[in-house]
């Protein structure tokens, strides 16, 4: 009984955590599915439904929320703005000169269409690949996995990623201390593909397809001249929040991020002569209102966990192990391979994870537990099989799901391996 009682807060979160995944597998939606989670955890663990109400609408209200919104539409207005006007395609072609190598060109859109965080990016690289690879000895399995994977190489250090503005947004800390300690994962991405997808005896192209034989034109002010809207995103991005945090600490760091990204949007609108219509259109949007639901009830969640004492129910009854691998490993890892998106996993888990370290007083190892748990729940989110991109690829190269979802499992669990290696590595 005693052991009951000692799991029962255990028993309830993993129940409210079920009712969620429920929600998304039916798809109710990603923002309601957290929304009911939230209420039923919150009424479980003793919250009435007024006090439930009062708490989600401080929540909207608060700085934080407001200004994690403001840079989730100015992404999504800026991937919409690159890709409509034609200058993402432009950027690839001014590129394509210094493409000299079979295996750099066909990871090198896929890469680069990663660093625009759009819902269902891989079936943009996708063309891209096929055309590349038109004259490969190659499977359509093959082009799927390796367009996959590649779209996905920057995801845990990208500081344009919502999931990671919303991993930095709820633990309050600058995006480039912790991209700091997770750009690891980017190596590992690269070199764990390289290993299962494009190694000597795995990819083998033939001799005079590695050649360097065809000319292709170069021009290095043309590559600057499109790339100018990402340039100015993301060096103005991590610049002005240096610069925030150097001169003005009183500031919030997110300030920084919006004045890049509203300057890239300019920069697009002026070089493509984009009428404000174009705001309006992008404005109008579904997918846009929809992130911005899933960001105010993320937010909504978050609070509820803390007035409901949901952190300190499970930190009172059980070991500070079991609670924080619970946290850190297993539900980012289930949201993730059931949602198929980072935002979930971040939104669902994360608050619960840095509420259980605060209340164990380990501040201090905040960053290192959002990377295990970033690892963890991006290792479920690579082998769902609901993941947009990887359905979208599959379908587009025509190949069958469960052949090259299998590829994938090895180097996911690889790479969340890599990310245990590099938990441990920030704790010492």
């Amino acid at each position: 009984m005693e052991n009951f009682s000692a799991a029962l807060p255990f028993v309830k979160v993993l129940a409210a955590f079920a009712l969620m995944l429920v929600g998304i597998r039916n798809k109710l939606g990603l923002a309601l599915s957290i929304l009911f989670g939230g209420l039923f955890m919150g009424l479980i663990f003793g919250l009435s439904i007024f006090g439930w109400v009062q708490v989600s609408c401080l929540a909207l209200v608060e700085e934080k929320f407001l200004l994690l919104v403001a840079i989730v539409g100015l992404i999504l207005v800026l991937s919409d703005g690159l890709e409509r006007s034609g200058q993402s395609a432009r950027l690839m072609g001014a590129l394509s000169g210094y493409l000299v190598r079979v295996r750099l060109r066909l990871i090198f859109f896929p890469a680069l269409i990663g660093l625009l965080p759009m819902p269902g990016g891989a079936i943009f690289s996708a063309p891209m690949v096929k055309a590349v690879s038109a004259d490969m000895d190659l499977k359509n399995e093959d082009r799927a996995v390796i367009n996959y994977w590649f779209r996905h190489v920057w995801e845990m250090a990208w500081p344009l990623y919502p999931g990671i503005i919303l991993t930095v947004a709820l633990a309050g800390i600058p995006v480039s201390e912790y991209i700091g300690k997770s750009w690891p994962g980017v190596i590992a991405m690269f070199v764990i593909g390289w290993f299962f997808f494009l190694r000597p005896g795995v990819f083998n192209p033939a001799p005079l397809r590695d050649q360097t034989d065809v000319p292709q034109e170069k021009n290095v002010g043309l590559v600057v001249k499109e790339g100018l809207p990402l340039l100015i995103a993301i060096v103005g991005a991590v610049g002005l929040e240096t610069l925030l945090g150097v001169f003005a600490p009183g500031i919030a760091f997110e300030w920084g991020v919006i004045i890049a990204l509203t300057g890239a949007i300019c920069c697009i609108m002026l070089q493509n002569r984009l009428g404000y219509d174009f705001l309006l259109q992008v404005l109008r949007k579904k997918s846009l209102m929809s992130m911005l639901m899933v960001v105010a009830v993320i937010f909504i969640f978050k609070d509820i966990m803390g007035a409901a004492g949901i952190v300190r129910a499970m930190s009172e009854s059980a070991g500070s192990g079991v609670a924080l691998f619970a946290a850190a490993v297993f539900l980012p890892f289930l949201v993730g391979i059931v949602a198929g998106i980072n935002m979930a996993f971040v939104g669902a888990t994360f608050p619960l994870l840095i509420g259980l370290l605060q209340s164990l007083g380990m501040e201090d190892d905040i960053i290192p537990y959002l990377i295990l748990g970033s690892f963890s729940g991006f290792t479920g989110v690579m082998i769902s099989p609901i993941h947009i991109c990887f359905v979208l690829t599959c379908n587009y190269f025509e190949t069958e799901l469960v052949g090259a979802w299998r590829r994938l499992i090895a180097p996911s669990i690889c790479f969340g391996l890599s990310g245990l290696a590099l938990f441990w590595l920030l704790l010492e």
